[in-house]
């Protein structure tokens, strides 16, 4: 069984896959919600389903990173679980925090806008400004989570870290964080992501090696580039937001996913998202 967390990944034919889940939003009890929708019970399904078909695929894979919102109540139990079940996968494996680790809505029947937020210590299993070195990759993973906010933020100190990280190993790096880095068009959840986002890029632009950026937090999928940087937002294992929408709004069409990311030997990367086989 492999110790938690992941620290060093090698291969034989270096190349490193990686499976990226997030936004598990896990809770208990399972108890319905107003609207009739039992989003635990949804939720707790989808994660063990999402895992069992990514790890039944002739794809091998090296290392499970979940960036963030693992639950909806912050509950040790909950976490237990998580774990438990990412452990008995036998895969290396890496967990950091997302908004809904450290701070739970009340009133969740409410409009989102209307809801109470409530500050949460976080589990001290999620990392922090933590390192996973591959035999041609580093791998970079932050905590952008912000006490009581739903919105997210890259510290100054999380800065420096990087920098430093950056400076003393050439490798290509990825940086792995909650929270996203670059807009995706809807209004409403652009207004949820890295608060100080632009001091982040203006930093990373002296990091020619600095190759991929990946998140949660949006529910969806999609693919942007700037500075040289390819920065991927991964779908929920849960239910999905509707894309594009300036209001909150879920897309009821669109089943849940993960991201599936090769790193090659050469600085490349390939990545695709799957979907619930329906």
């Amino acid at each position: 069984m492999p110790t938690y967390p992941a620290h060093k990944i090698s291969t034989a034919d270096k190349q490193v896959n990686i499976l990226q889940i997030t936004d598990l939003h896990l809770s208990t009890p399972l108890t319905s919600t107003a609207d009739g929708d039992n989003k635990a019970a949804v939720c707790q399904d989808c994660f063990e389903t999402v895992l069992h078909q990514a790890l039944s695929t002739e794809i091998r894979c090296d290392l499970i990173l979940v960036t963030g919102d693992l639950v909806s109540q912050v509950k040790t139990t909950v976490y237990d679980h998580i774990f438990e079940t990412l452990h008995a996968t036998g895969i290396p494996f890496a967990c950091i925090a997302g908004n809904h680790d450290v701070t739970e809505e009340d009133d969740s029947d409410l409009p989102f806008m209307e809801r109470t937020l409530i500050p949460q210590p976080t589990d001290a299993r999620l990392l922090n400004r933590h390192v996973i070195d591959t035999d041609y990759w580093q791998l970079l993973l932050l905590d952008s989570s912000i006490t009581g906010k739903v919105a997210g933020e890259v510290t100054p100190a999380d800065v420096e870290w990087l920098c430093k990280r950056l400076e003393s190993c050439d490798k290509p790096a990825l940086i792995a964080l909650h929270h996203h880095v670059i807009p995706v068009d809807s209004a409403w959840i652009d207004s949820h992501m890295t608060e100080n986002a632009e001091d982040f890029w203006q930093h990373m632009a002296a990091y020619d090696h600095l190759k991929v950026i990946i998140s949660g937090h949006t529910h969806q999928d999609q693919i942007r580039h700037r500075q040289g940087v390819t920065v991927y937002s991964t779908p929920s294992t849960c239910y999905q937001f509707k894309p594009f929408e300036n209001d909150f709004a879920y897309d009821k069409n669109t089943q849940p996913g993960y991201r599936w990311l090769q790193l090659a030997n050469n600085g490349k990367v390939a990545s695709w998202v799957e979907r619930l086989d329906t």
